[in-house]
Order: C-alpha cells, then sequence, then structure tokens
C-alpha cells in the first residue's frame, strides 16, 4: 500500500533520523511512504485565529495533492500531523475557512472540502500492519529495555479533532514499544507539554517543564525516553540538566528492531 507522505521541514535537516528509519521500516512492513511533491512548511504551529487563512494554505495543497492521487496522507512529526489534521478539520466543518481557503486556490486550480484522511505513522502500525504483525516482523526484540513513551502535547489534542488516542490515558505508544519488544514505563508526565513553544517569553518555563518530565520517568525506572515530535526531543535533551535519559526516535527503535538500523 502507498500513503502520500508529508515529512515536514525539520525531518530534511535535524530530525533526519526519524524520516530515513521510517521509510526503510515501512517498506519492511509493506508500505510505502511516496513524498508528496513541492511540499511547503505547515507552520509548525495551528493558528487560532478564525480569519487567519493564509498559513493554512500549505497544509491545504497537501492534502489537495494525495486527494488528487487518490491517496491517504501520512505524516510523522507531532506538529505536522497536529497542523494539518486540524486544517483539514477546519475546512471540513467551517463554512468561513473553506470559502476563504478555496478563493486563495482557485487561481491555482486547487478546490479541497476535506475530502483526504489524515493520518500518523503510528496509526498505520497499529490499524493497518497490526501489532501482532510488527511482532512477526521483529528480527532483533529489545528484550529488557524499559522505555517511557513521551506523546508531548501536539500528539494528542485537542482530542476531538486529532482523535489518535485518549488524551488523557494514551496506549498507543506503549503498545508500540510492547511490539517491539521491550517494556513500556508508566509516568505521570508522559502526555504533559514540554514547555517548547514558551522559550521565547521565559526560558524557565521549558526548562523546569523538561527536567520535571525527565526526573518523573526516570524515578519510574525508564532506560530512555521515545517520541515522534522532533522538538519535544530537542527542548528534553537541550533542557535535560543532571537527567542521563535520553530521547529517541520512535522509528529509530522500529529499524533496530527489525534489524535494519546500521550498526554504531
Amino acid at each position: 500500500m502507498t500513503y502520500s507522505y508529508f515529512p515536514g521541514c525539520t525531518l530534511k535537516n535535524k530530525a533526519s533520523d526519524l524520516d530515513k528509519y521510517a521509510r526503510i521500516s515501512a517498506e519492511a512492513l509493506g508500505f510505502t511512504l511516496e513524498e508528496i511533491t513541492d511540499w511547503q512548511c505547515c507552520g509548525g504551529e495551528y493558528p487560532l485565529g478564525t480569519n487567519e487563512v493564509a498559513s493554512k494554505l500549505p497544509s491545504v495543497r497537501a492534502l489537495a495533492n494525495a486527494r488528487d492521487k487518490g491517496q491517504d496522507l501520512v505524516t510523522l512529526c507531532s506538529a505536522c500531523y497536529n497542523v494539518i489534521k486540524q486544517t483539514n478539520d477546519a475546512v471540513q466543518n467551517d463554512e468561513n475557512t473553506s470559502f476563504k481557503v478555496n478563493n486563495y486556490l482557485k487561481e491555482d486550480g486547487i478546490e479541497y472540502h476535506g475530502e483526504t484522511k489524515v493520518l500518523h505513522y503510528l496509526e498505520i502500525l497499529r490499524d493497518v500492519v497490526g501489532w501482532d504483525n510488527v511482532k512477526k516482523a521483529v528480527k532483533n526484540p529489545l528484550t529488557g529495555k524499559k522505555i517511557g513513551a513521551y506523546y508531548g502535547c501536539l500528539l494528542l489534542r485537542p482530542g476531538k479533532v486529532l482523535q489518535l488516542d485518549d488524551a488523557e490515558n494514551p496506549q498507543l505508544i506503549e503498545d508500540f514499544i510492547k511490539a517491539i519488544g521491550a517494556t513500556p514505563v508508566i509516568y505521570a508526565q508522559r502526555n504533559e507539554c514540554c514547555g517548547a513553544y514558551t522559550m521565547f517569553e521565559d526560558e524557565s518555563i521549558p526548562k523546569n517543564r523538561s527536567q520535571k518530565i525527565l526526573a518523573n520517568a526516570e524515578e519510574m525506572g525508564a532506560d530512555f525516553l521515545v517520541t515522534s515530535c522532533p522538538l519535544c526531543r530537542y527542548n528534553l535533551i537541550k533542557n535535560k540538566g543532571d537527567s542521563k535519559l535520553d530521547v529517541i526516535y520512535f522509528t529509530e527503535l522500529l529499524a533496530e528492531a527489525l534489524g535494519l538500523k546500521e550498526a554504531k
């Protein structure tokens, strides 16, 4: 099965491992990520102003591109997933947004009304491949590893729109951790915001938030954390202080478990 793929800006530089390991793991599991052409940055943050339309246009162009190919649109980055799926929902359900977006794009010959299904890569593993089949494909199980899932806020909220998992008690990444042979560590801060978007207002906020998250995970016995958000990973590592925990992209662990990751 082939999916239209929106990598986003960060996966082309700082988060290249998130992208690279996702692609090779997908092929091993029986699906293909076909990068859409001429994609533009999603903006990294969904605009809350109802009259803000221009920043939604890159997402709509990507959605229309996937629609025209008859494919679902897949993302990896939590921020891209959040922005694109919220934009798709707005075009589907808000007449003002739909009218303005299509008015802007008509000169490009694009008309879009929310026809595309937006998926996160983890949803494909859960709902299409299935955890049992992921387990069967594992060649190098991460037995003995105690891993804390770090969701952050963008992957889960707003819950009514994203509908990826229960925003208060998610299980998606924990199920992924079990599928690759490791043991998930449940800790209270796993779905709390790391504070990254507040760093320009007050650097102490993301510092304190990150250290609280890491300390909680370490206290509960985690060997390291796993995430799908490049901004969260950067923020947690930058502000880790005395914490010994590393933060790793879930696709890197997947590739390692599947026997696809090169030896260091």
